[in-house]
């Protein structure tokens, strides 16, 4: 599915016909018009804003999924009554 992004993204679009089938192999073609359809919103959407010098707002900076500490009961986890 990279490969098709970066296929969809490239300026001009030229998405090579292997590249299509091996995708068509996995999906109908429901969901290949909804594959298509969310890189190209995407696309779309990254060429509006560099247009107009729309950059990100921070929200994601330095975000991650922080762990529990080595030791820390974890919500859900069984301990035995050992």
């Amino acid at each position: 599915m990279i490969d098709y992004a970066t296929a969809m993204t490239r300026t001009p679009v030229e998405v090579p016909e292997a590249l299509f089938d091996a995708l068509r192999a996995h999906f109908d073609e429901a969901q290949m018009v909804e594959l298509t359809a969310a890189i190209a919103w995407e696309n779309y959407r990254g060429r509006f804003n560099h247009a107009f010098g729309i950059e990100s707002q921070g929200f994601a900076d330095g975000a991650f999924c922080a762990l529990p500490e080595r030791g820390e009961a974890v919500v859900g986890a069984h301990v035995s009554d050992g």
